[in-house]
């Protein structure tokens, strides 16, 4: 291949990369919270998803668009469990993006268009690893694992995912140890209209205060309550402050993190096992998980 067709080729993939972020920037606006700044777009009408954890705790903040108008943004509802949060602004003039639920590969260039300041910022990469739905240490359902390998500025997060003929994929956001994950267009449609239906998502609730313990000649950890809620469910199953959970549904409780994760908006209503001890004796109480009470 001649010089002359390399530079040719490059010329048209930068021309066509200016492209699609010029399709996606009237949907990109700018998220200031408190000491933080992330990206976002217009999902629908008036409303804006972003990331979740780039928000403050009260969840205050303001958007600025593409031509340069700050706007007081309302929480609407977060999902901290698959990183979502969703905004509402007194702007039904903005433009809408539209999100494709299309299954990537890895090896597929991608770009995150974001917005700092009321212009786009883009990072180039690749799909590095796609795999099947999952639960986040939280315990959220995320439809698809798909890792990217570029280079993230912070404000950037909360930006839009688009492949090289301008498809919106998803929204990044950072993961542990600066890795950048894709919340999929599908758990972006999910989650978001579930919190502008409700304004937040049901988590199971056990009415319990747990702490981990070591579990003397298991190679697993317990968990110890510390507390119960006299309302709660676990008080109607009759556990009792000082026992030690030790087994789910006749699984082994190997960390906290499995308790998290098995209270995801499905385990509302559902009767589960405990397995405890108590007294040096060991005893199984069946819970019904409940939802959290938001009074």
């Amino acid at each position: 291949m001649s010089k002359s067709t390399l530079f040719t080729q490059m010329q048209d993939l930068s021309a066509e990369l200016v492209s699609l972020v010029a399709s996606a920037a009237p949907s990109l606006v700018s998220v200031s919270s408190s000491h933080s700044r992330s990206s976002g777009f217009v999902w629908r009408p008036g409303l804006i998803v972003t990331a979740d954890e780039a928000l403050s705790e009260e969840g205050n903040c303001v958007v600025k668009s593409r031509n340069g108008d700050i706007v007081g943004a309302q929480l609407v509802g977060r999902d901290p469990t698959t990183d979502i949060a969703l905004l509402r602004v007194d702007r039904t003039d903005l433009q809408s993006l539209s999100l494709t639920s299309l299954a990537v590969e890895a090896g597929t260039l991608v770009v995150v268009a974001g917005a700092e300041d009321a212009t786009p910022t883009v990072a180039l990469g690749v799909v590095s690893r796609v795999a099947g739905p999952w639960r986040s240490l939280r315990g959220g359902e995320i439809d698809a694992r798909i890792e990217l390998d570029l280079r993230l500025r912070q404000s950037a997060e909360g930006g839009v995912v688009l492949d090289t003929v301008g498809q919106s994929i998803g929204m990044a956001v950072f993961a542990p140890r600066r890795c950048v994950l894709v919340i999929p267009s599908s758990t972006i449609d999910r989650v978001a209209a579930k919190l502008e239906a409700h304004g937040y998502i049901a988590r199971g609730y056990l009415g319990l205060g747990l702490q981990p313990v070591d579990i003397e000649g298991d190679n697993g950890v317990g968990a110890m309550v510390m507390s119960v809620d006299p309302q709660g469910p676990g008080a109607l199953a009759g556990i009792e402050q000082g026992d030690i959970l030790v087994a789910w549904n006749g699984e082994p409780i190997r960390h906290m993190r499995s308790l998290l994760r098995a209270l995801g908006p499905d385990s509302v209503g559902q009767t589960v096992t405990l397995g405890l001890r108590r007294a040096g004796q060991t005893q199984q109480l069946p819970l019904t998980i409940t939802e959290r009470s938001r009074a």
